[in-house]
């Protein structure tokens, strides 16, 4: 019989079940975006490539607790963790990365334009603050049509200085539209840090000032995150409108795959920094806790990881015997 423990002080009662679950996700979040480094060396993958390193509990704490389909999901270019938690198969976005033709996007999308709108995921967004403007469109879709769905949209601490995100989220405010901000506070918008581009860093004071109610979250505790987005999905089935979460986390690696942190031109934040960041990898942390519940032991633990691991080989040899997008396929879907 499944039981229920109480994991924080709000008293979040979670089966036991569904905990491994969610620490299976984030492992497999991790260990995916570690195969792609990977096969993006060995000339598989082309286009660019952001990981997602260190952020993992900002989905695993977010997306199983969303309906889908129903609501709706909108990121950045930083998106396989999205697709993956959105039930996308690692088969169908590993093909996509290799610009194959059973990908996701059909092979055309590649890293940046994950999608799967039949599971909710609108899809990954390659410009900076792109996926805010497009979320003000759901969020006045799903108002129109009725109804209690949620338009939860992703960005970073970069896109809050660009011009269009606050123009929506002017409108998101004044109309009062079902959407749940997530901002992805890594610190960094690219290789500039919040410190040296941001004049106000409170950027829930910003969304405050469109007349959005927000917080702050420990974006590296999966259990913070959870409980958070609880409280926003609550406030904007019943209310109506929107809410915003700032949630401060750190990616482990450099902003994209051009960006290893050795170069002369990407050395802007040093080795003891990421170290101490690493201290609080919110993967690690949930694992320690699974253990000390006695949920896991490391029997558990290789079990999953050996599982894991043939569920990536799969998708990388489905990927690699994958054909290729057939060139007279070039303009479907340009128009609909």
């Amino acid at each position: 019989m499944a039981r229920t423990i109480a994991v924080n002080s709000r008293e979040d009662h979670i089966k036991t079940e569904e905990l491994q679950e969610l620490y299976r996700l984030m492992l497999l979040i991790r260990r995916f975006e570690e195969s792609v480094y990977q096969k993006f060396h060995e000339n598989k993958i082309g286009g660019y490539l952001h990981r997602y390193d260190g952020q993992e509990a900002l989905v695993a704490g977010v997306v199983p607790q969303l309906r889908l389909p129903g609501d709706y999901i909108l990121c950045t270019y930083r998106d396989h963790a999205h697709a993956l938690a959105c039930g996308t198969s690692p088969r169908a976005v590993m093909a996509e990365l290799m610009g194959r033709a059973t990908g996701c996007a059909g092979g055309k999308g590649g890293s940046m334009h994950l999608i799967d709108p039949d599971r909710g995921f609108l899809g990954g967004d390659g410009i900076v603050g792109g996926p805010v403007p497009v979320a003000l469109g759901v969020g006045f879709a799903i108002k129109y049509r009725g109804g209690n769905d949620v338009c939860v949209v992703y960005f970073g601490d970069g896109a809050m200085n660009q011009g269009g995100v606050h123009e929506s989220m002017n409108m998101i405010g004044l109309y009062k539209l079902p959407v749940l901000f997530i901002l992805e506070n890594n610190q960094y918008a690219m290789g500039t840090a919040v410190s040296r581009s941001t004049g106000q860093p409170d950027f829930v004071m910003k969304a405050a000032a469109h007349g959005i109610k927000g917080e702050k979250v420990n974006g590296m505790d999966l259990f913070e995150v959870r409980s958070a987005t609880r409280r926003a999905l609550k406030h904007i089935r019943d209310k109506g409108e929107s809410y915003f979460l700032e949630m401060s986390c750190y990616r482990f690696v450099g902003h994209g795959i051009g960006d290893d942190n050795t170069k002369a031109w990407t050395t802007y934040r040093s080795e003891q920094e990421v170290e101490e960041w690493k201290k609080k990898d919110p993967l690690l942390k949930f694992q320690a806790y699974l253990e000390e519940k006695g949920i896991l032991d490391p029997a558990k633990i290789a079990k999953i990881e050996e599982q894991i691991h043939e569920e990536v080989m799969d998708a990388i040899q489905f990927a690699e015997s994958s054909p290729e997008p057939p060139l007279d396929s070039l303009y479907d879907h340009v128009y609909s």
